[in-house]
Parts: structure tokens; sequence; C-alpha cells
């Protein structure tokens, strides 16, 4: 008897485990059932290293990738090709963030009965939230720098441009060698993968935070005499500004106010904010993440801390980020979640809800502000924006940044324009925002 008892117990042991480990299975497979599907080396779903089934499209239909008697194939149009590069992806699958990679289950039709198995052979159409043609203005905008340029609908948070460069074209791929110039970091795209120090679009942040932190701010008066010395050194400003009020300050992009005013919040409210602006976090773009900012907190009462509230020291900031940050100022305070599926494509993939990121009268008083003063150089749009320019040290010329919002009617429209070793940033990257938001307004 004993010898059954002991049986049957190590019999029901051993169904008990059995059922664990389906349920593990079940729960494994409910989660990650689609990257499995969508794994590489599933020849179902694909076929020298490409899907072969599906078709992705812009906004308006246009076809940015499709597979012809089981091959890949891009927009029939180069420059499309090229502006499209980093947000569809190669056909060897380098550029990781892919339209191609990302959504290979959607592509490819996966589900949790059939797996990767498409009954009609062909795949789904998935449609990008892009507008292609916004894309090749900004990759022409660009004009072969490096750099990124980003629009989205602050209200729907859908992504309307995203072009990184140096590109190339995916249909004729080139022979890139180690070390060439013309190719620096080509597979990555800048626009969600890298991070740069922000300069003075950095002021931003820190005008919220006095805003929320500093009583009496807006009756104050500063005196700007060329930079304000902190412990010894001194922390140079780009112009001796005099007496000015905090909305001067912002608008002339005064290095002593904003010194001044990191100095009195401190690296501990800098660095809170930094976190729930998201500026020194990761951001979620239609499902993929971007690179993570960085701010450090600085010695109080440093040289350090003032430069950190001027966007220098060690601060960086993802260009996605920036954006979502913008959005949110033109957005009442509250930060559409971002997308780069059209929502009548899958829906069922939409990230979960916008989040409040920041006080309503906050962002009102900050969009005031904004108001650029430059806007002569935009005509006929309702701009709010903030030049940056970025030392980088090593002799290098500075980060061009300009990034912000309009309010024209029909066109909620927030940007983020960064230009690697481009100068002035209202010099250099206005003209590229101007361009690209021109053409949306237009069309």
């Amino acid at each position: 008897m004993k010898k059954i008892k002991n049986r049957a117990l190590t019999v029901l042991l051993l169904v008990v485990l059995a059922i664990c480990g389906l349920g593990f299975y079940i729960v494994r497979y409910a989660a990650d059932g689609s990257k499995w599907a969508s794994a590489g080396f599933i020849t179902t779903a694909f076929s020298r290293g490409g899907l072969k089934t599906g078709a992705l499209t812009d906004r308006e239909g246009v076809v940015l990738a499709s597979v012809e008697d089981g091959r890949l194939k891009f927009a029939d149009n180069e420059d499309v090709r090229r502006a499209t590069l980093h947000a569809v992806g190669d056909l060897q699958g380098n550029i990781g963030t892919g339209a191609l990679t990302v959504y290979a289950p959607e592509l490819m039709g996966y589900n949790a009965i059939t797996g990767a198995y498409s009954r009609t052979g062909h795949g789904e159409t998935v449609a990008l939230t892009l507008d292609s043609r916004l894309n090749v203005e900004a990759y022409k905008a660009l004009g072969g720098r490096r750099g990124a340029v980003m629009v989205m609908d602050y209200m729907t948070g859908e992504v309307l441009c995203m072009v990184s460069t140096p590109a190339f074209d995916p249909a004729k791929p080139p022979d890139i060698k180690a070390g060439d110039p013309a190719f620096e970091g080509v597979y990555i795209n800048r626009a969600i993968s890298a991070a740069y120090p922000p300069g003075s679009t950095f002021k931003l942040l820190t005008a919220a935070a006095a805003i929320e932190n500093i009583p009496g701010l807006f009756d104050r008066v500063f005196e700007c005499t060329g930079g304000i010395e902190v412990g010894g050194e001194m922390v140079k400003c780009s112009a001796t500004h005099g007496r000015l009020t905090f909305e001067q300050a912002l608008s002339v992009s005064c290095n002593s106010v904003f010194g001044e005013l990191a100095l009195e919040l401190g690296a501990d409210t800098l660095a809170k904010y930094a976190k729930a602006y998201g500026l020194s976090e990761q951001a979620n773009v239609g499902g993929i993440m971007t690179a993570k900012g960085n701010f450090d907190k600085a010695a109080p009462d440093s040289a350090n801390l003032a430069w950190s509230g001027i966007g220098q020291y060690d601060d960086t900031v993802c260009p996605a980020a920036m954006l979502r940050y913008v959005a949110a100022i033109a957005n009442g305070g509250v930060a559409a979640k971002m997308e780069l599926l059209k929502k009548d494509s899958v829906p069922a993939l939409m990230q979960a809800g916008s989040q409040r990121i920041m006080r309503e009268d906050t962002a009102r008083q900050l969009g005031d502000i904004m108001t650029y003063h430059g806007s002569q150089s935009f005509p006929g749009l309702n701009i709010h924006a903030k030049s940056g320019t970025a030392e980088v040290g090593g002799g290098m010329t500075p980060h061009a940044w300009f990034t912000g919002y309009i309010t024209n009617e029909g066109h909620p429209l927030a940007f983020v324009v960064i230009v690697e070793n481009g100068g002035g940033g209202a010099a250099t990257a206005g003209p590229i925002a101007n361009r690209v938001l021109q053409a949306a307004v237009k069309k």
C-alpha cells in the first residue's frame, strides 16, 4: 500500500508540474508569441533576410515596402526611399528600429490561432502615421548634414515625419566601409536612438520648474552683465542683456538668468522635473523605446549646476523625448501617446493612453513666452519655439536645435530639428523646421 501511495503522489506531482508548465507556456505564448513568430529564422515568414508577406504604406497609401514574387521591394520613388529609410528599415535588417522589423508580426498577419501562417499568402497591409511627402521635404532640407527631424500631431500623437541622416537608397545599398565619414552612424535612427546635449532648449524645463517653485518669479527683474561667477568660475552668457524680466530672459535665452535660476532650484528639483517631463528618460514611439536621456546632479552652488540648468554640463536628451515635451506644452500639459501605426490599421496594438506631465497653467504660461521672436522667418505660421546651440567641446562646432509647435487652425503640429555640429540653432535648424511646417500647412 505504501508503494502505491508513493507512486500516486509521484504521479500527482508530475501532473501538477505539467499543468504549471503548460500554464507558464500559455502565459509566455500570449505575451511573446508574436516575437517568436517574427524571429528572422522562421522560414514561413522570412526568406533571404526579408519578409515574404505584407506591405507597408504611409498614411496616404503610398507604398513604402511590399513583397513581390517573394522579394522585398521598396517605394518606387528614390527620394521617398531615402527619406523613409530609418522609419521603414533596410533589406538586411541592420536598422533594428525600422517598421519592417518592429511590425513584422502585423505585416505577416500574425494571430494567436494560426501564428505566422497567412491563409491568403499575402500577409497584411500596415499603414504608418508618416506622411512620406513631409519626410522628403525634411530629408532635402537637411541637405546631407547629419541630424534628425520629427513632426507630430500634438493632439493625436501621430508622428507625421521622422527622418534621420545620413541615409542611403535601400533598393541600391552602397558598400559601406568601416570608418567612412559619409555613412557615420548610418544604421542609427538619430530621431529616436540618439541623445544629444540639448543646449538652450533645456531652458524650457528650467523655466517650467521655476514657474512652479519660485514665488514672485514674474515680478522679478534680473541683471545680466555677460555672465555670472559661481565658485570662482564664470558661466558666460552670449551677450550682455542688462536688466530683464523672466519672460525676456527666456526670449533672448539668457544664460546668466537661467544659471541663477538653476542655482536657486537646486539639482534635486531639476532632476525631478527632468524625470517627470521625460527628458532624462526613454520615450515610447509606437512601441519602440528611444534612447535614454541624462541629467546628472551637480554639486550645490557650483558652476556645473548652473550649466546644467542651461542645458550643458552632462545633460543629454533624445530628440523624440524633446518632441514629446514640447507637444505636451502645446496640449495643455498632456503628453499624447506617440503613434507610428495608423489607428485604423492595427488598433489592437495601440499603447495605453496619454499622460498629464505638466500643470495646465504652467503649460499656458510657458507657451505664451515661447511665442517666437523671430516669427518673420516663419511666414504664415503661428509658431511657439525655442532654439538651442549645444556646445560639444573638443573645438567642434555646436549642435543646432530648434523645437516647438504651431497653432495654425487644423494643424496642431509639434516639431524638433537637430543638426549635428550645425552651429546656431535658429540659423541652421530653424529654416529646416520652416520648410517642413510650410509643406504640412499647405497640404
